[in-house]
Parts: C-alpha cells; structure tokens; sequence
C-alpha cells in the first residue's frame, strides 16, 4: 500500500504539479482513526461477551449449565435505563449482576473445555481470555478493553469539547508545506506522545520520497512535539519563538494548512471510521485513504490546467498574436 501511495506521489512529481523543493518542507501532524465499534459501555460489553461465550459454547456442541438467554438482555436493557435516569447506585448493582452472570458463564465453559481436544480449546481460549480481561477491569486501569473483537482499540483524548474521547489508533499525516500533497500517512499504536512519532513519520517520508530524489529538510509542527528534534531535519515550532527568523515565522504561519487535509482525509476518503480488522487493517486504511486523497488532489490539479489552457488558448484566438502562440500554449 506504501508503493500505491509513492506512485501518486511520483506522478505529482513527473507532471510538474509540484517540485524537489515544495516536498522538502513537510508540514507534521497527528489525529485519530476511529474504529467501527459502538461506543463501549460496561452494560453493552458485558452482554456482549456473554453471548459471545454461549454462542461459541453451543458451535462446538458444549451444553453449558444456564445461558441466562433471557435475563443477560434484560438486565442489560435496564443499566441503561438508570444511567439515563441518573440512577447510579442502581445501576452499579446491576452492573454486578451482569458480573456474577458472565463469571458463571466463563467457568462452567472453561471447566467443559478441558475435555475437549486441543483445537477447540485454543479456537475458544482466545475468547475466554478476552472475556476474563472484560469481567475483571475497572475503570481507573490501564490497557483497557473497549471491544471485544477489537482489543487493539484505545481511547485517546485529544481535548475536544465536542468529542472528548475517541477510540481508535493514533495516525501521523505528512503533508507538503504548500499544496498540501501527502507525503506520509501511517498508525501508530500504543498512543504515544506526538513527539516521540517524528522520526519514524519523516523516516516514512523519506522512504516515500526516494524515488524522487528529495529528502525532508524542514518539518513544521505544533506544540505537541516539543523537546524533540530529528537528526538532519530542522523542526520549526512556536516553542522557538526566540530563536525564529522572520523567514521562519512566514513557514510557522502554515503549520495549520494541515488541518483541512484531515478533514477532507476524514470526510472525503473516509478516514473517521475504519472497518479492516486488526492493527495490521489500521495500517492499510489509513495508506489507502491518503492515497485517494492525492489521487484526487491530481484529478482537481489537471482540471484546473485543462481550464487554464482554455483559458490561454481563447485569449490567444482572439487577441493580435500569431496562431502559433495558441497551439503551443495548448501543446504544453
């Protein structure tokens, strides 16, 4: 996926849409891919794992003791009820119920499953751990598990009014400083500090890039990447407002040019919500939304030289210059 998004780049680069020196300043930012999970609650995850673990139970022919088929649902509809109500004592109690409910359910499977061959255990034994990792996490701990088919899900807080917690993987975008053509685009699990993701964004540029004989120079950033620096690269950020050049406040002042490339990265080629399974499917979503993204980015560049050139070529036809003039103009 990598080599699609290179080739979009070395296409730019071959029509003379953009030059070695526009892509050797990088604007650097990061944001959330979302994934395609409901909004985790206690209640959901829980009646969830439950079913889960009967469904399994009942595809290897294991007959377990009590499924709780009709209460897991009902208490589960009545959580939400009294966290609507703003009845919380209430609803932790039934959250405890919940509990009781799927520990009974992961026992008497696990008991059961020791009988059985070992392919069957190691097919379900994924589960069973995914589900004691759900009954036994609280909501102060780390490393929790936001959805049971997806456990490389994180929360992250990126300090929005609107939407203060998201839950997916960190993504890096690399963008030209000045026509805004994506130059890198890649996950980075864990959710670690934006700084600490320099390298290995710009490493990716540069790896993306080589094909063109340019190397970043000059990565703009904000200030979430403060107190690192990039051996070979000059960071620009406010946090040097002291040792800045008028010139290099001029190149500051574009740092936010990379917010509409999200954008349209989130909106346009559907980056807010991603469907591939595992981290592995992070990785290549997230290459191929930035692909399409600068696919498109050609697409408006060629129609906008289409329409310059008919611009030209009218001008040309009707003005006092030789024919020639037009038709060179158009062969261009």
């Amino acid at each position: 996926m990598e080599e699609l998004l290179a080739h979009t780049i070395n296409t730019a680069h071959a029509v003379k849409a953009v030059d070695a020196r526009e892509l050797s300043r990088v604007i650097v930012d990061t944001t959330v891919q979302e994934k395609a999970i409901a909004h985790p609650t206690d209640n959901r995850l829980l009646e969830v794992a439950r079913k889960k673990l009967v469904l399994l139970a009942k595809r290897h022919g294991i007959a377990l003791r009590q499924t709780y088929a009709r209460q897991g649902p009902a208490l589960s509809r009545k959580s939400g009820r009294y966290a609507h109500a703003r009845q919380f004592k209430r609803m932790r109690k039934v959250l405890r119920r919940q509990r009781t409910i799927l520990g009974r359910v992961l026992r008497d499977l696990q008991r059961k499953l020791a009988q059985r061959e070992s392919s069957v255990r190691e097919r379900i034994g994924v589960w069973l751990e995914r589900a004691h990792r759900l009954l036994t996490q609280r909501p102060k701990d780390n490393q929790k598990l936001y959805a049971l088919h997806a456990p490389e899900v994180e929360c992250i807080s990126k300090g929005k009014a609107r939407n203060p917690y998201e839950f997916g993987v960190k993504v890096g975008i690399a963008v030209s400083a000045r026509k805004g053509l994506i130059v890198g685009a890649r996950s980075f699990p864990g959710n670690p500090y934006d700084g600490d993701t320099l390298a290995e964004q710009l490493e990716q540029a540069r790896g993306l890039l080589q094909d063109v004989n340019v190397i970043p120079q000059m990565a703009i950033v904000d200030l979430g990447y403060r107190g690192r620096e990039v051996e070979g690269v000059q960071i620009l950020h406010r946090g040097k407002a002291r040792t800045l050049t008028r010139r290099q406040w001029r190149w500051i002042k574009r740092r936010q040019a990379v917010e509409p490339v999200i954008g349209h990265l989130k909106q346009d080629c559907r980056l807010n919500r991603c469907h591939l399974n595992g981290a592995q499917g992070d990785a290549l979503h997230v290459l191929g939304c930035a692909a399409g993204y600068n696919l498109r980015w050609l697409l408006r560049w060629i129609a906008f030289l289409r329409a310059w050139l008919q611009v030209v070529r009218a001008r040309s036809s009707t003005s006092s210059s030789p024919p020639w003039l037009a038709n060179m103009a158009f062969g261009a």
